[in-house]
């Protein structure tokens, strides 16, 4: 993915090589920035647009060299309309409780978040995260950060989801949910939750990170139409075969 240059007076840096999370056989690398200072925020927006993404205090967008697969991508949030499957997601959640917090972790959060990430990505990075790394991941943000909290009136917390708000919309930074309620689809109900949080927020997007065409954990995000991709000439709307197939090679 190249990325159309970001006039700033700060550095930007690129990152070592290491194993692509998505796709085999292939390495990533990284170009990052800290956000920092008076400007944090406004920094923030205007990456946004360019297709980086937030993590602590650093954004960062994909440099690999020879492959432009990882695209980040964003929903249309006023055009988005239920699938039937979707709603069926939705009206299987609608008792859910919602809280939107300040971004402040908590024990029981991380409980959740350790036994998803034992599920869902054991042996990866994130799976060795302990208490601190966790407070870190949540409470370090230079930026407008939420951490929104979904609850079962019986079971009590089940999921949580970490947004920013940037200019134009929301961006999803971390989402996780109690594994053995995977049938409940709560991650993608936590997108439809954002969606029309974004609606009554008059923001125009809900940002989703990066999108890999084929790749099964990247599978759940071309569910959502429009959905747009950013290009080196800005972002385009993404037809549903090519969420499916991904892009034609150049």
């Amino acid at each position: 993915m190249k990325h159309k240059p970001v006039h700033d007076t700060r550095f930007f840096f690129a990152t070592a090589p290491l194993p692509c999370p998505y796709l085999p056989d292939r390495v990533e690398r990284r170009v990052v920035t800290e956000l920092v200072g008076r400007d944090a925020s406004k920094l923030h927006d205007r990456l946004s647009l360019a297709g980086f993404r937030r993590s602590h205090n650093i954004a960062y967008a994909p440099a690999c060299t020879g492959c432009q697969e990882c695209l980040a991508v964003r929903i249309r949030a006023e055009e988005f309309q239920l699938s039937r499957s979707l709603r069926r997601i939705w009206n299987r959640n609608r008792g859910l409780e919602v809280k939107e917090t300040k971004p402040v972790a908590t024990d029981e959060q991380f409980s959740i978040f350790s036994a998803y990430q034992g599920s869902r990505h054991s042996g990866g990075e994130m799976s060795r995260m302990d208490a601190m790394d966790y407070q870190a991941l949540v409470e370090d943000t230079p930026v407008e950060t939420k951490l929104v909290e979904f609850s079962d009136p019986t079971l009590g917390l089940v999921g949580c989801c970490l947004m920013d708000q940037v200019e134009n919309g929301l961006s999803a930074v971390y989402s996780f949910f109690e594994p053995s309620l995977n049938r409940r689809s709560l991650g993608t109900h936590m997108i439809l939750w954002m969606i029309y949080r974004a609606r009554e927020l008059g923001l125009a997007h809900v940002y989703l990170g990066f999108w890999v065409a084929g790749s099964p954990k990247m599978s759940y995000k071309s569910k959502f139409h429009p959905l747009e991709a950013r290009l080196a000439d800005g972002w385009q709307e993404l037809s549903r075969d090519e969420c499916e197939n991904g892009l034609p090679s150049e």
